[in-house]
């Protein structure tokens, strides 16, 4: 067991090699590791909140929101479906109550035909729930009075689009986080309506704000051109059309209600400048679809005015003077350079489905982490010494060896961390250090048999090769078990918790491969080269 093949040999030197490539950039500067040769790892381990201080924010998703226009949406489907009918369904007191739309027929006879056609408005449920399958989330049945029909949201169609607007919100956060260019941002979610964000490295917290609770929920809409100055200061408008704010604070304006396009349909949006006049502007460009649907429409309506919504403001409300075939557009609104290019990055990164309120808010500051850092490589060093120390004492030249497998086990740490791009946090030096501990134990069970081996008068070179192969399965048990632990503690933890079980995790493999394959690989040259069959523990 202590030969050493060619091969074998070879793959654990080039994997050494690695852990001090891998590892030296964290010792470098910013700028040194821009000049490293490009042939050579450049990345270094990317610290944490808690190392370099950043901002840290809790937020709540106004879930409800969604259902609630939901159900908005559906009483304007519901004129809508029995207006087109034909011939026309008459009804009366259409009105939403709760999480449902009722009305009553004006002619109970339609009620089959109102029913049938109000199923059609059903969406299927896309949850990947197998008893879910074929369900919608929409009930059409009849109220308690005579002719009077009730289409409800179910329960599943309720909590489903709770569930969707807390995963929707999630991502896109996350894409507005990494459109403003931070490195590691960590965002997560928590328990059932509540998004943790991390983001390191930032202590200005108001821009991440500002981005972050602007929902950026783009629609275009028809100008309702038959509400009167009036009608839009009562806000008794015509059914289906609503009044809303001009952004600018010039006043209100009348839409229709339904929106002819929305934002889902932008791909790119830009900050720029307007040619004629130099002011920044925001252009955007739809998909396909969004650029047939945008021609359509303008095609159509010419001479018509077009709102362009955000956020429930109207930025501008320009006439269509001729058709728009090209699916791009420019939005004026008296941006600056800053806003203008904020409004962009929100189009791209998407629009929130959800309100979201900042329930906690907490800056970290460098110093608090440059601390941290310090602490952090005390511990590390004073343990790593005492190991040294310890390993020497008690078993001489072979613990020699194995404090040597032990510095490559801390570089190959740092190079496979820096590697796989993880962030060390606090907890994850406490797994760095906890790791030098547990890396000599699998030393240890072998040197002690070893030790008992040769108090039984067997040979040197045969004593070493049976301690490791009787040690290897309690060797293997021990750090699996540990595996098990940090598996269960990335899958289920969040935050400092998934830090430290990725470098415990790690730590259990370098440590392995050191104890079992390197040591074993240094006491082979040792015994070797030493030509003696009698060795002292």
């Amino acid at each position: 067991m202590l030969k050493f093949s060619k091969w074998k040999t070879t793959l654990t030197l080039l994997f050494c090699l690695f852990g001090i490539l891998g590892s030296f950039p964290n010792f470098l500067t910013e700028g040194e590791r821009e000049d490293l040769p490009s042939w050579m790892p450049n990345s270094a381990v990317t610290l944490g909140l808690d190392l370099q201080g950043g901002a840290h924010l809790l937020l709540e998703v106004d879930a409800e929101s969604v259902v609630a226009e939901r159900v908005e949406n559906l009483l304007d489907d519901v004129r809508r479906t029995l207006r087109q009918a034909s011939p026309t369904i008459m009804y009366s007191n259409l009105e939403a109550e709760g999480m449902a739309v009722k009305f009553k027929l004006r002619d109970p006879n339609d009620e089959d035909r109102a029913i049938v056609l109000l199923r059609q408005l059903a969406q299927p449920l896309a949850s990947n729930n197998i008893m879910a399958v074929g369900r919608l989330d929409l009930d059409v049945d009849t109220g308690d009075e005579d002719g009077e029909i009730v289409v409800a949201l179910t329960e599943d169609g309720i909590e489903e689009r709770r569930v969707s607007a807390v995963s929707q919100t999630l991502e896109v956060i996350r894409n507005r986080i990494d459109q403003m260019g931070t490195k590691e941002p960590s965002i997560q979610r928590q328990g059932d309506s509540r998004i943790v964000v991390q983001v390191p490295g930032v202590q200005d917290t108001a821009q991440i704000k500002n981005i972050l609770q602007t929902t950026a929920k783009m629609s275009f809409h028809l100008v309702d051109m038959t509400a009167t100055p009036e009608d839009i200061n009562s806000g008794r408008v015509a059914p289906g059309s609503i009044v809303r704010e001009m952004a600018d604070g010039t006043g209100k304006i009348a839409i229709r209600r339904r929106a002819e396009l929305t934002g889902e349909n932008l791909v790119d949006a830009q900050g720029t400048f307007d040619q004629q006049n130099g002011r920044p502007v925001v252009s955007f460009r739809f998909d396909s679809r969004g650029a047939r649907i945008f021609g359509k429409i303008t095609t159509e309506n010419v001479n018509r005015r077009f709102a362009i919504v955000l956020d429930d403001k109207v930025i501008s409300a320009p006439n269509i003077n001729s058709p728009i075939l090209g699916g791009s557009g420019i939005i004026y609104g008296g941006f600056t350079i800053e806003t203008a290019n904020d409004l962009a990055v929100l189009l791209r990164a998407g629009a929130l489905p959800a309100e979201i309120t900042i329930e906690e808010e907490r800056s970290v500051g460098p110093d608090l982490g440059a601390d941290s850092i310090a602490a952090g490589e005390l511990a590390a060093i004073v343990g790593m010494l005492g190991v040294l120390v310890y390993m020497v004492l008690s078993y001489g030249v072979v613990g020699l060896l194995a404090d040597v497998a032990l510095i490559f086990n801390i570089a190959l740490i740092l190079a496979l961390l820096s590697t796989l791009g993880a962030t060390l946090t606090l907890p994850g030096i406490a797994g760095i250090v906890l790791t030098i501990g547990m890396a000599v134990d699998a030393n240890v069970l072998v040197f002690e048999r070893v030790r008992e081996e040769l108090g039984n008068g067997m040979k040197a070179y045969k004593a070493i090769e049976t301690g490791y192969q009787q040690a290897l399965s309690t060797i293997l048990d021990a750090n699996i078990t540990t595996l098990i632990a940090a598996i269960i503690l990335f899958q289920f933890g969040s935050g400092p918790i998934k830090g430290f079980a990725v470098t415990l995790a790690i730590g259990i493999f370098t440590s392995v491969f050191t104890a079992v394959v390197l040591t074993r690989l240094f006491i082979s040259w040792w015994i070797t080269k030493r030509k003696s069959d009698t060795i002292t523990l």
